[in-house]
């Protein structure tokens, strides 16, 4: 956690910011090149998340293992929080695993992130927040080039959401996805988890990764995002 306390209504997730994954786990069985892929973290997350969380005065809370060792951003249970397969890329250290097994990656990854994310916000009180996941994804998927340079998740129930969109249009025009290239659905964890008991806004927002490759542009891209997301704020009206 970044920032904690911080005065912004912004409070700032990173569900797959990392791609630590416990040392008894061997790896899952990956090599390196596995492991520079998007299929273990949100590549260039870390790097915005912080800068933005410097920018902006607001917290960020980061998970830092592996999407692949427990996707904090999938229902618990489910089959993509502990895929065997993933982008085409056999998981080996996922394949047949014990309950006991699931039940501690849970208890010492999943729930440690998730709690955190809810003291965080508990701890402000009254005061506004809206919860702000970090994303990022592929230039192209299965061949298909992906025309986007950002997407703005939701699912229509967000008025922060579609005040960022707004503005990220006015300067980007198409270039800016409407839940592209994903759609924020049931397969969505933590911002359901934690907005909706609290009737808090949200944004789920997703970054082209080769604009996030290095600092350099993990720092262009949180300059430009930053105003643009206290703009969207101050246009959207009084907050919960």
């Amino acid at each position: 956690m970044l920032n904690a306390g911080a005065p912004s209504a912004f409070v700032l997730l990173g569900d797959h910011a990392g791609r630590t994954i416990p040392r008894r786990l061997d790896r899952l069985g990956l090599g390196d090149a596995a492991l520079d892929r998007h299929i273990a973290w949100d590549i260039g997350i870390a790097g915005l998340g912080t800068r933005l969380s410097s920018l902006l005065d607001a917290t960020f809370i980061s998970q830092v293992y592996s999407r692949l060792v427990v996707d904090c951003n999938r229902r618990p249970g489910t089959e993509g929080a502990m895929p065997t397969v993933s982008d085409g890329e056999p998981i080996p250290g996922n394949r047949d695993l014990l309950p006991q097994a699931v039940a501690a990656r849970m208890a010492e990854i999943y729930a440690p992130y998730q709690a955190a994310i809810a003291s965080a916000v508990d701890a402000r009180s009254h005061r506004p927040t809206v919860l702000i996941a970090l994303h990022s994804f592929t230039p192209s998927m299965q061949g298909q080039d992906r025309p986007w340079r950002l997407g703005v998740l939701h699912r229509h129930d967000s008025p922060f959401s579609l005040a960022v969109l707004a503005r990220l249009r006015a300067d980007l025009e198409e270039a800016v996805g409407d839940n592209a290239p994903y759609a924020m659905d049931g397969t969505d964890n933590t911002i359901p988890l934690h907005a909706d008991p609290r009737g808090l806004d949200y944004l789920e927002l997703e970054v082209r990764q080769d604009l996030l490759a290095d600092p350099e542009g993990q720092k262009a891209m949180a300059t430009w995002l930053a105003p643009r997301l206290v703009e969207a704020l101050e246009a959207t009206g009084p907050l919960r």
